[in-house]
This record gives C-alpha cells, structure tokens and sequence, in this order.
C-alpha cells in the first residue's frame, strides 16, 4: 500500500504539469471554439457548432490544408531520405565525421524564426542570391515560396533524423554486417536484409516525428513569407494564429486550433500502426 502511494506521490508533479499546460488548455480552447469571442469581451457568446460548419466552407482554409499538406508529405519524405543517406555516410568514427554530425545537426538547434530571416536574407528579392547570380521569384510566387517553405523546413529539421538514424545504425549486429559480406552480398542487398529490417523502429520515431512537426509549422512562414503572398502560403497553423489574433476571432481559430489537434493526432496513430505493421512484416 505504502509503495502505490509512493508511486502516486512521485507521479503527481507530472501530472499537475500535464493538466496545467496541456489539459487545462485543451479545454479552454475547447469551450472557445463554441462561441464567438473576440479576445475582448467579457462574456463569449455561444453559437454552437457554427464554427466548425464555417470551417467547410471557408477557402482560406481549404488552401492552408493544401499548403500544409503538400510540405508536410514533401518534407517528411524529403527529411527522412536525407537524414538516412547522410546517416550512412556518416556512420564512421573519426573527428571527421564527428565534426560533420555536429554541423548537420546545428540548424535543428537554432530558432526557427531566426532560420527564417536567415534565409529570407538569401532567397528574398534583394538577397544574397539575387544579387550573386539571376533574380528569381524564390519568395515571391506562390508556388517558388510553396517551394522555398519547404527546403528551408527540410534544412532545418533533417539533423535531428541524421542522428536517430544513426543512433539506429549502431544498433545493427556487426556479425550480421560480416556475415552478408562473407557470403558475397553487395552493399545494396546488405542495406535492404540486414541494415533496413534493424532501422525500421527508427524509421516509425522518424516519420512520426517528422510528420507532427510539420503539420504545426508556423515561425519559419512567419519570418520567411509572412504568409505571402496574398496569402498563398499561409499553412493551416499560420491561418490559426491569423485569424485569432490579427482578425480578433479566437472562437474561430480555437476552432481551427481542436480541428488541427484532431488531424495530427489521427494521422499520428494511423501512421504509427502502419509502421507497426510494416517492421512486423520485415521480422518475419
């Protein structure tokens, strides 16, 4: 008895936090998202699921879908193919190698907002690009900034992938690694028997990861586009924090913020089964 009380005692910080800064909001933003606040009156008005039914109509935010769905799935592909590659390059221990770690993963660490004026500084009309070599419209035609969004996102967040992924390789057998190379396997057909079945945990972590991070991309749209142009670029975390605090619609972006909630932790669980399935199919 005494030691499920401890085991309550230890638990209970925990819990406090998690109720404080995650429970306690999600149901705020929950109650918000029935009424139509304005982040000034003292008493929201309550208008029920009409929130919601604006949100399948509204075109703005049918295009931050498009836009955050187009770098979600490009990005996720693009930061797991480029950390994998780069993990096996890497896979080697010499100071070489290890100062290239630390350089690959050094943009993972620095602010997203500051990644963000960083490379508008280099993509933007006037940057460094435009004056070294031909202008191009990197940041000012909606489908260049699409574009440009999601390298700078790939750029910034494959480090952490880089060192998963090689955290993964150390786990693979080195008896196993000797023993294809014995029986005259290329590097190719040792990767997809050996090497592959070992990393596919941490390709699931590394999807996942990926997956969530991107859906709630917001700072580098922030400093690199502002949304622009004409909005073309606004993901559907950019629209939330728009329409709460630039339009005074909080009821309407509460609303936005749960059905974005929703969206990742179903795609979340569903792309995490999936994985599951898949690493139980290479087992076997």
């Amino acid at each position: 008895m005494r030691s499920s009380a401890q085991r309550a005692l230890m638990l209970a910080p925990a819990l406090a936090l998690l109720a404080v800064f995650m429970l306690v909001p999600i149901a705020i933003a929950g109650y918000l998202s029935f009424t139509d606040w304005d982040g000034l009156s003292p008493s929201p008005g309550p208008v029920g699921w009409a929130n919601y039914e604006r949100l399948l109509s509204d075109v703005d935010v049918q295009h931050a879908a498009v836009v955050t769905a187009v770098i979600t799935v490009v990005g996720t592909i693009g930061c797991n193919a480029a950390g994998l590659g780069l993990a096996l390059l890497l896979n080697r221990r010499n100071r070489f190698t290890s100062l290239l770690r630390a350089v690959v993963f050094y943009p993972y660490v620095v602010g997203p907002i500051i990644i963000g004026f960083l490379w508008s500084a280099i993509l933007g009309a006037d940057g460094a690009i435009a004056n070294a070599l031909i202008p191009l419209p990197f940041l000012s035609d909606p489908a260049w900034a699409v574009g440009s969004i999601t390298f700078v996102v790939v750029w910034s967040q494959f480090g952490v992938n880089v060192v998963l992924y090689l955290a993964g390789l150390q786990t693979v057998p080195a008896s196993l690694l000797e023993a294809a190379t014995v029986d005259g396997a290329s590097r190719w057909q040792t990767f997809r028997a050996v090497t592959w079945p070992v990393l596919a945990p941490s390709v699931t972590v590394n999807i996942v990861l990926v997956l969530v991070g991107l859906l709630r991309v917001y700072e580098i749209v922030l400093a690199l586009t502002g949304g622009g142009p004409a909005g073309r670029t606004s993901t559907f975390a950019f629209l939330i924090l728009s329409s709460s605090f630039r339009g005074n619609q909080l009821g309407y972006g509460a609303a936005q913020a749960i059905t974005l909630m929703v969206v990742i932790g179903a795609l979340a669980l569903g792309v995490t089964a999936l994985r599951q399935r898949a690493e139980r199919a290479v087992a076997a």
